[in-house]
């Protein structure tokens, strides 16, 4: 008997050991997860509450599918919290401009993105143009382009008067949020451009190793560039969702808090820091497995003061756990 168990452990062991960690870390994380939550509430499994849950996740996960071009290419962008309020403010004002219907709506959403990209390429220029620190760029545009947001709407709410923009952000497909569905389909997107395109092999080589890119004949700046255009018009995506949702924007609390959401879901999700590697569909675990410990404190009655200190936890846990990759 002690023998059969024996060969039973060691079997499990075996198993264990062929699995590759590095790539399948994150989905047996949310897979771990999930069935402790399942045990932990009898709410969670719910189909209202999974909704819920995917909901929430999509306007940071949007967010989060661009920071992983960006944190591959070994950089950063720490004002995506701030560009969310301000783009979806512009998209209010503009809706209201022009009457809040279905042409306004149109021209809202082009012009939100117009702005996205604008932003986002600004912060790729400053960064290659002048090769200053991403850090340092975007900590600084962070703090301006907050400032212009309170600046424009009185330190007050972007209130849309449209009564179709909430259909946008509120409205259902096939029983989803169409939010989840964009999630969903920018996920696909991403990931064949990452793994099947030349932009996606040359953003990893630029993040492994910048002075071989050159070597190599890549234009450099110019890949790392276009990864800030990519979060930006992310942005913009969870701006015209976020504003629709609400229909209206908060100029002080809009995007609070985004920007570490954004990177933690990168985090945890397998792409290394340092850049070089990493996973669209990571990114997209890592956003869910956020988007449970949240909704799972919130359930056992956890204090919301102290919710930010387990999603630190689980942030450093996942750089820990990388550390053999970096």
């Amino acid at each position: 008997m002690n023998d059969k168990i024996k060969r039973n452990n060691k079997s499990i062991i075996n198993i264990l050991k062929n699995i590759d960690f590095e790539k399948y870390g994150p989905l047996l994380a949310l897979l771990i997860l999930f069935i402790i939550s399942s045990f932990a509430s009898p709410y969670f499994l719910k189909m209202r509450n999974l909704t819920n849950i995917l909901r929430q996740v999509s306007y940071t996960g949007i967010i989060a599918l661009g920071m992983t071009f960006v944190i591959i290419s070994a950089g950063i962008d720490l004002s995506v919290g701030s560009m969310t309020a301000l783009v979806g403010g512009i998209v209010v004002l503009t809706l209201n401009y022009f009457g809040g219907g279905y042409f306004a709506i149109f021209i809202a959403i082009i012009v939100g993105m117009f702005f996205g990209i604008i932003f986002g390429a600004f912060n790729g220029l400053i960064i290659t143009k002048w090769n200053v620190a991403p850090f340092i760029v975007t900590l600084g545009t962070m703090s301006i382009f907050r400032s212009l947001t309170l600046y424009i709407s009185g330190a007050s709410e972007f209130r849309s008067t449209s009564s179709l923009f909430p259909q946008l952000g509120m409205g259902y497909i096939l029983g989803l949020p169409i939010p989840v569905w964009i999630l969903l389909g920018l996920t696909v997107l991403y990931s064949v451009i990452l793994n099947h395109t030349k932009y996606g092999r040359y953003v990893c080589a630029v993040g492994s190793n910048e002075k071989v890119a050159k070597y190599s004949a890549i234009k450099v700046k110019m890949i790392r560039f276009f990864t800030y255009v990519i979060v930006g018009f992310n942005v913009a995506i969870t701006s015209v969702l976020l504003s629709s949702r609400l229909n209206s924007i908060s100029s002080s609390g809009a995007g609070t808090g985004y920007e570490l959401d954004a990177i933690a879901a990168v985090i945890i999700g397998g792409t290394a820091m340092s850049g070089g590697s990493g996973s669209v569909v990571g990114t997209l675990i890592g956003a869910i497995i956020l988007g449970i410990v949240n909704n799972m404190l919130n359930m056992l009655g956890v204090s919301p003061y102290l919710q930010g200190t387990v999603k630190g936890l689980v942030i450093i846990g996942a750089v820990l756990i990388q550390r053999k990759k970096d």
